[in-house]
């Protein structure tokens, strides 16, 4: 079956869908890195082939070579995106990672309360035992720790300790993105319509006005929307 033609079929129920180039735009990361980052790699040192394992194992399972991701899968990429934004390097987030996951008993850490509450702990436990290189120079700097994630953390909201949903426009409670609604796709939150559809619409209405009456929403809701729609083009 072509990728395609299973978008949304035997996807379960409440953990949303999102193919990388969707995921791309949404977190403002290339769509070759997180292919590398949850499809695994290999490069050559010394003339040796060097296989690197995927971060982890996507919610959704691989059709051939398709990678398509679950809600959790979405934000701990975000994570790891602000993480690597703050100058950590990957190997740094791969150990803190796989202790995080001990610390959190959750497969997908970053996205836990757990993790919202003692991250910056974990972060420097992790690297403690690990012995990473990278430690002397982040004592100087456990604030990045703590901004990267009050940050990451504002405009989520978590229900039975993990994230359960996203308002990606500044924190707004106008739009959001909800595993248990539209696949996890980006909608307008009091009345679930797509941001895509009213972006789209005022192209052929031309009308703010008017495209709040045909679907029933509020002008500042479909403003919101065309603004979401128009920061993913710009990503």
């Amino acid at each position: 079956m072509h990728p395609a033609a299973r978008r949304f079929e035997d996807v379960p129920i409440g953990i949303g869908s999102y193919t990388v180039p969707e995921a791309s735009r949404l977190i403002k990361t290339p769509a070759r890195n997180i292919r590398r980052w949850l499809g695994g790699y290999s490069h050559k040192n010394r003339g040796m082939a060097v296989e690197i394992p995927p971060l982890w194992t996507p919610q959704i399972p691989r059709l051939d070579d398709h990678i398509e991701l679950g809600f959790r899968d979405l934000i701990e990429l975000r994570f790891v995106q602000a993480f690597i934004d703050a100058g950590l390097g990957l190997k740094t987030i791969r150990n803190c990672l796989e202790y995080a996951r001990e610390c959190a008993n959750d497969d997908r850490p970053f996205s836990t309360r757990r993790f919202k509450t003692d991250g910056r702990t974990i972060f420097l436990d992790s690297l403690k035992q690990s012995g990473d290189t990278e430690l002397l120079d982040l004592k100087k700097r456990q604030f990045v720790f703590k901004r990267v994630i009050e940050r990451s953390f504002k405009d989520l909201d978590i229900s039975d300790e993990a994230v359960a949903r996203w308002r990606p426009l500044n924190g707004k409670d106008t739009i959001v993105l909800d595993p248990k609604r539209a696949f996890g796709q980006p909608i307008t939150a009091n009345f679930g319509v797509p941001t895509v559809v009213l972006a789209d619409a005022l192209k052929v209405e031309g009308s703010v006005e008017r495209v709040a009456k045909i679907y029933e929403v509020s002008a500042s809701v479909v403003r919101d929307a065309v603004k979401f729609e128009e920061s993913l083009l710009a990503a």
